[in-house]
């Protein structure tokens, strides 16, 4: 069974520089290739409408999130992510916490976990304003990780609150107001499970917020019935742009699937590549 932290010294040398490429290979991609190509997606995928990342991790008991491999098909094409950056203000207030620019109440835990469980789009407004808008950016572009990086296509950008008001800050690529790349998303969270992010007490806390999703749809729809002993979860939607992301722990083993996809039919596509890439890559007992 996998634990939750591998232990890793938060504020450790930054592992994705090394062992997180920026192409897919190996077997992961051509599980990855198989899997979109059973649905009959290469098209999508070819024209723009679709991306993905999957990451393979160890599963082991001595290095449960170790590197295992990866697969990309349009890994660094940004996307409109409507709410899959909500992951980015939940990153903005752990740094917060860690560095003591507020502290952690009940009503701030409560907006973090209904933020990411639920969507909750007056919550993540509330901690993007106290995060900072301008600060979180900074953070994302400027910060030791760069999830948002112009020479890697872009990534994770919040510039608009989730609100009826205008942008305050479009992203310089695209002019997009929430965006990601499936890469940058996918070593995000390879990041958070290897406890490099924040400190341990905050990685716990982002974990609890991106446990037990909330809503039944996309990624955790096509993998009902799985035997799946933990699920993180991050998904959005606003007309035809769809998103999700997860982290899916088994028994022996662990991956991180995200899917971005501009289309009317991209809740559908999310719900069948789900089982599709799960079904390939976790040997049936």
């Amino acid at each position: 069974m996998l634990l939750l932290c591998s232990g890793a010294v938060a504020w450790a040398a930054d592992p994705s520089s090394e062992t997180f490429p920026t192409k897919g290979g190996g077997p992961v991609q051509a599980v990855l290739d198989e899997a979109v190509a059973s649905l009959g997606l290469q098209k999508a995928v070819k024209d723009g409408r679709l991306a993905v990342a999957l990451v393979r991790m160890d599963g082991s008991g001595e290095d449960p999130w170790g590197f295992d491999g990866l697969g990309l098909l349009g890994g660094h094409r940004m996307f409109y992510a409507a709410s899959l950056p909500k992951i980015a203000i939940l990153y903005g207030a752990a740094v917060s916490l860690d560095q003591g620019r507020f502290e952690l109440d009940q009503y701030l835990h409560d907006d973090l976990v209904a933020m990411i469980r639920n969507s909750c789009n007056p919550c993540a407004t509330r901690v993007l304003a106290l995060v900072g808008r301008e600060w979180l950016l900074d953070l994302l572009a400027e910060g030791r990780y760069q999830f948002y990086d112009p020479a890697m296509g872009g990534g994770l950008w919040v510039g608009k609150d989730y609100a009826k008001r205008q942008a305050h800050h479009r992203e310089p690529l695209k002019g997009l107001s929430h965006a990601a790349t499936t890469w940058q998303a996918a070593r995000f969270y390879w990041l958070l499970l290897n406890g490099e992010l924040v400190s341990p007490e905050r990685t716990e806390l982002m974990l609890e917020a991106l446990s037990k999703p909330a809503i039944p749809h996309k990624f955790v729809a096509g993998l009902k019935g799985r035997d799946i002993q933990e699920m993180y979860r991050k998904s959005g939607t606003w007309k035809r742009y769809h998103a999700d992301s997860v982290v899916v722990v088994t028994e022996n083993d662990a991956y991180i699937l995200v899917a971005l996809a501009q289309d009317p039919n991209g809740d559908n596509w999310l719900r069948r590549l789900a089982p599709a890439v799960h079904d390939r890559l976790i040997p049936n007992p």
